[in-house]
């Protein structure tokens, strides 16, 4: 009798550790879940695309088993990056442009344009990235040396905030712009009773219009290029914050058939054709796609003097930038937008642009709750003005902009409007939300970058000392939620993405460093080690 009890107790003994097979299992690491505490946990289980367990090494180990286990070794892992704002589509066109990125001269963008015709020949010259700001004179290049280099070749040049462009003659006239031309929300450039060919927000639609169409190929070639670049850099979702019905469905296309792995939040460009298609519909969500919001230009950009402001350029006098959807537009399409289901997430640069969108929103959202409209950028607010994010408001900035812009900002504005500009700490405290992200390529894809700006303020060469306009610093913590939990809840995904908890989807990153313990002048060297999606290794 006392055999048979014996035999019992250890067949019972050998059913309770009966292990569960799941897909994957993480031992031995660092993470941070971002989760309501901000708990750290070593070791979690991935079965179906979600995470099933979280907890110690020795208790996932005790009750899962997989043919798959991931031994971190001590290494930071975080859920998967969510860049808030960002050109995803635009990534992946530039890769197949000039790059003009980093150029610090007229002279340099020539030869650059130069070698890249000599060995990609184009009917229509396109590149991207140059910035006036960087060269020894601050001034906007003109085109007559392009007219001399390319007679018979239309060439357009994007400056790096694609919101002014640089043309030749021969661009100029195939777009039907000349001295004549008047186009309301921006600026065709003059000098001396001529056409400089700089063109200034709206009118360079006249030239986007002319620019043959990337064909399919070449469209799918561009999204697998942004992909490649953005895995790299451990981003699981990107928001585009701008796309045409033909592309956002093309990514769909792609993500159904396997061929696009990373998430994508698409904010649908507010042209009159794509808002009379998507504003009839409800939002459309698929396990990686996202289409609910709407992305509406205020104004232009502050580099090219395009931003609204209250009052006039401290380095331009009388210049005040431009509005490039008219006020009483905005007012309407906020009405419109609050109709629907779909979010408004409108570009505001300017002190001028802001309060006009802040005050649209505030009117048309009147009863209406949980609508998480918002401002993109969110850059130079005047004091009285921070209140109305109190009100659900969103604010969606990208740290690096504070960084690259602190040179000559106070130039541009004056100091004292400039104390409310690049305003992250403030805008968080009326929010009680930040969506952090990089508008790349305006900027570099490198989520670091995002965090070292953030927390530290400071460019690559540990300038300005102390930091840029500290009071507005975000904490570590701060950071890595807006890069994760609150992107994701400005997207309306926070119950499905952006911590690792059980039941959301199996979206990691793990890191070379521990960005949270380093010091901030270590973190933009971080290499991203390996990028999951849905537990599946995708970098």
């Amino acid at each position: 009798m006392k055999k048979f009890y014996l035999i019992l107790l250890l067949l019972s003994i050998g059913c309770g550790q009966k292990k569960e097979n799941v897909d994957l299992i993480v031992i031995n690491s660092n993470t941070y879940t971002v989760d309501g505490d901000f708990s750290t946990i070593e070791a979690f289980a991935i079965h179906g695309g979600k995470f099933v367990a979280t907890g110690t090494t020795d208790e996932i180990q005790q009750k899962y088993a997989s043919d798959t286990v991931l031994n971190a070794e001590g290494k930071t892992i975080t859920p998967g990056l969510i860049d808030a704002h960002c050109h995803f589509y635009g990534l992946g066109q530039n890769q197949q442009v000039v790059d003009l990125v980093g150029t610090k001269g007229y002279d340099e963008i020539l030869l650059k344009v130069k070698e890249f015709q000599e060995q990609n020949p184009k009917d229509f010259i396109l590149g991207r990235g140059w910035d006036q700001n960087d060269w020894e004179v601050k001034e906007f290049p003109t085109k007559e040396a392009l007219d001399a280099l390319f007679p018979d070749t239309p060439v357009a040049l994007i400056r790096i905030d694609g919101h002014a462009l640089l043309v030749n003659q021969k661009a100029l006239d195939r777009a039907g712009i000349d001295m004549d031309t008047k186009v309301d929300g921006g600026e065709i450039v003059k000098k001396d009773g001529k056409l400089t060919g700089i063109l200034i927000d709206n009118p360079m639609g006249m030239v986007y219009a002319v620019i043959p169409s990337m064909d399919r190929t070449a469209q799918i070639q561009a999204l697998k290029d942004a992909e490649k670049i953005c895995l790299e850099y451990g981003l699981t979702t990107v928001n585009d914050a701008g796309l045409g019905r033909s592309t956002i469905e093309l990514i769909d296309s792609l993500q159904q058939t396997g061929d696009l792995s990373i998430r994508v939040y698409a904010m649908v460009s507010a042209t009159q054709s794509e808002l009379d298609y998507y504003l009839s519909k409800d939002p459309y969500k698929t396990e990686r796609l996202n289409v609910c919001s709407i992305k509406v230009y205020g104004d232009g950009a502050l580099g090219s003097r395009g931003a609204a402001m209250r009052e006039p350029y401290s380095d331009k006098p009388g210049h005040y930038g431009a509005m490039v959807t008219p006020v009483t537009d905005l007012e309407a399409l906020a009405d419109r937008i609050a109709a629907t289901e779909f979010q408004m997430n409108t570009h505001a640069i300017g002190d001028s642009a802001n309060v006009v969108i802040l005050r649209a929103y505030k009117k048309a959202l009147q009863g209406k709750k949980d609508r998480r409209w918002k401002v993109e950028h969110a850059q130079i607010i005047s004091p009285d003005d921070f209140d109305y994010f109190k009100d659900g408001i969103i604010p969606s900035v990208q740290p690096t902009h504070a960084t690259s812009d602190m040179y000559w900002a106070g130039d541009r504005i004056g100091k004292e409007r400039e104390k409310g500009a690049y305003a992250y700490k403030t805008l968080l405290q009326k929010a009680g939300t930040i969506a952090l992200g990089t508008d790349f390529p305006v900027e570099q894809v490198s989520p670091f970058l995002t965090f070292y700006a953030a927390v530290g303020r400071k460019d690559l060469n540990d300038y300005p000392e102390g930091g840029y306009q500290m009071k507005d610093a975000l904490t570590r913590e701060e950071t890595l939620k807006g890069m994760t939990i609150w992107a994701a809840y400005s997207n309306f995904e926070e119950d499905e993405k952006g911590s690792i908890e059980v039941g959301k989807v199996a979206d990691f990153t793990v890191y070379s460093d521990n960005l949270m313990e380093i010091p901030i002048t270590k973190v933009p060297d971080i290499k991203v080690e390996q990028t999951y999606i849905n537990g599946n290794r995708v970098y």
